[in-house]
């Protein structure tokens, strides 16, 4: 399986800061050794304040493709925020990206696995309790703090859409469940002190 990791360097081949100016790089492992399959050179002085810093990120984000690992000698401010927002993982480590894309690789691949045995483990899912009529407890998940959100176990099942009515059992209301009623998105009555909710679609 290939894996490219982005890394933001200066003419020498060294992590910089993307608030000055250089090229990005991304890196490829094949048969045991990192090699730049492709770069593409930036200079954030040249933009105009922050949309033109905006801007820039938009271009990187488009050269990274489906990389979504990110490597900088310091990443802050709208850069880290735009690459947080396209959901990538933010290094920061000086030198030569060539000393560190194992290390880099190892803890990525190892954070992904252990990601998808606790989403296979622990996630719970809407059970039918009637024609259409389902219902989940999230109530665990809230009160343990191991990293499920009531989105990933909400959001999939709300989106395929194929039910009539959700009860959702929990320690409280999830607040972008809330901004998702009061934009519309469904109707939800809330009762028990916020320990009940019935998610159903809007006519």
């Amino acid at each position: 399986m290939c894996y490219d990791i982005a890394a933001y360097v200066d003419k020498h081949g060294f992590t910089i800061s993307l608030y000055d100016p250089g090229k990005l790089v991304i890196y490829r492992k094949g048969q045991g050794n990192w090699q730049a399959c492709r770069e593409k050179e930036f200079n954030p002085a040249a933009e105009e304040g922050l949309s033109g810093l905006r801007r820039m990120m938009g271009e990187i984000l488009d050269f990274m493709g489906d990389c979504r690992v990110f490597v900088g000698y310091t990443v802050s401010g709208i850069p880290y925020f735009e690459l947080e927002k396209s959901k990538c993982s933010v290094w920061e480590i000086g030198g030569n990206p060539q000393y560190f894309l194992d290390y880099i690789l190892s803890y990525e691949e190892k954070e992904q696995s252990e990601e998808q045995k606790n989403m296979a483990a622990v996630v719970p899912a809407p059970v039918e309790i009637g024609a259409g009529r389902y219902r989940v407890s999230i109530k665990e998940i809230q009160e343990s703090g191991g990293g499920i959100t009531s989105k990933q176990v909400l959001r999939p099942f709300l989106r395929r859409g194929e039910f009539f009515e959700l009860e959702v059992i929990c320690s409280h209301v999830p607040p972008w469940l809330e901004a998702e009623f009061a934009a519309g998105a469904w109707k939800g009555e809330i009762s028990g002190d916020g320990k009940r909710i019935i998610i159903s679609k809007m006519c």
